[in-house]
């Protein structure tokens, strides 16, 4: 191995991280090592995790396989325990450079992540083989639904200031990169812990007057009660703020919102959804949703089904839920998991039917695409569009010819 292998499972935020930990492995000569950078969101990830760490150890048997990530920091000692690892670093001490190296003698590095009250800005000066970065703007949550382990692997709130992001973006847009994505946790609770308490908003508006060389900002998931009017207002005015926002609604009934401990209702996800459409009538929505929620009926499924039309939801990120140890909503009553499962298949099937028109209705259009690698870039809505040879790091306009399967078929405009 030449350089440190590293395999990240979940959220964009991990995938920022996996950056930070790559160039702190490179820089202390960790060439042969497997990181292995986990999720905790569903029992699956982290099935998928223990997989891949005894997959990492058959295939590696030299390297050091160090694990890291949401699920090494909730239950450390139970990746301890595995006979594949060498070392298992909480979600703080990885973003360390000090935690790498070869000369490392402690084998379970992880604090008590509810003690970290600060976020460092990391300087990342480029993605491999990408032209899109993820920054991260804030890390951890101060919200507890009944659902998610998540705070107790990230922690609670904290914002990375304005001028650390600044600096972060120049550094990326100065090496090649022409679309930065906002990450973390809970990114609409941005600021609340910084002097000032500058919104997202604020925030992203200062960014994008100090950085007029930043050609696209995108945000990640976004809580519908959350967003602030700046950032509805940079969406009506600033271009290079992406129509695509993704909404983190996980149900569309009243009831379950509420058992889940969610800040918003129905009402709230449709009307922010109506709001912004009217300010950028092209804008597009994704979405997460959880399906078979403890104690939902078929009532409360279908008001979730309908609630994909009344927001006007394009992309669909559907969950079957997945009982957490250690939350509440795993103490409630279960609805079967055959049930769950079927929900999930008819809600991604909706998702399918909505995407597919979606992409439909942009044959014969034009589309602003930045090209990702040879042959393959995303327009504003981040659609995937398949695209002659070469550009790549361009933004390009593309005349869309055509859909193959779930991808627009993209020419150069004349």
């Amino acid at each position: 191995m030449t350089d440190p292998k590293i395999i990240t499972f979940g959220c964009r935020l991990n995938s920022y991280e996996s950056e930070v930990m790559r160039g702190h492995a490179r820089a202390a000569g960790m060439t042969d090592a497997v990181i292995i950078n986990t999720c905790a969101v569903t029992a699956e990830a982290e099935r998928q995790a223990r997989q891949t760490i005894r997959r990492a150890r058959r295939e590696n048997p030299n390297a050091q396989v160090i694990v890291t990530g949401c699920a090494a920091q909730i239950s450390p000692d139970s990746y301890a325990g595995m006979p594949e690892v060498d070392r298992v670093l909480g979600n703080e001490e990885k973003l360390r450079a000090e935690s790498f190296g070869l000369d490392q003698t402690e084998r379970v590095v992880v604090n008590d992540i509810m003690s970290v009250t600060e976020t460092a800005a990391h300087l990342i000066h480029g993605y491999e083989e990408r032209t899109r970065a993820f920054v991260q703007v804030q890390q951890g949550c101060n919200h507890r639904c009944t659902f998610c382990i998540i705070p107790f692997g990230r922690g609670n709130n904290r914002s990375v200031p304005i001028g650390e992001i600044v600096k972060q973006v120049r550094v990326l847009v100065e090496n090649g990169v022409a679309e930065v994505v906002f990450t973390g946790v809970d990114i609409t609770d941005y600021g609340k812990d910084l002097p000032g308490q500058p919104s997202l908003g604020q925030m992203a508006r200062r960014l994008l007057a100090l950085v007029p060389e930043l050609k696209r900002l995108r945000l990640s998931s976004v809580d519908p009660v959350e967003v602030d009017d700046d950032i509805l207002r940079l969406l009506a005015e600033e271009e290079r703020l992406m129509p695509h926002l993704h909404v983190s609604l996980q149900a569309g009934d009243d009831m379950i919102l509420k058992r889940m401990k969610r800040r918003h209702l129905r009402a709230d996800a449709v009307e922010f959804c109506e709001r912004a459409r009217a300010l950028r009538p092209d804008v597009v929505f994704g979405a997460d949703i959880i399906a078979g929620f403890p104690t939902e009926t078929d009532e409360m499924f279908e008001n979730s089904l309908r609630a994909v039309d009344d927001c006007g939801l394009t992309y669909l990120h559907v969950f079957p839920y997945s009982p957490r140890p250690g939350t509440p909503a795993a103490r409630m009553p279960q609805v079967p998991g055959n049930l769950r499962k079927e929900r999930a298949a008819r809600l991604r099937a909706l998702g399918t039917e909505r995407e597919t028109a979606f992409l439909k209705s942009r044959i014969g259009g034009r589309a602003q695409v930045l090209v990702e690698k040879d042959g393959f870039g995303r327009s504003e809505h981040y659609a995937p569009v398949i695209l002659p040879a070469g550009h790549i790091g361009e933004i390009l306009p593309i005349d869309i010819k055509g859909l193959d399967k779930s991808q627009l078929i993209g020419a150069l405009a004349a």
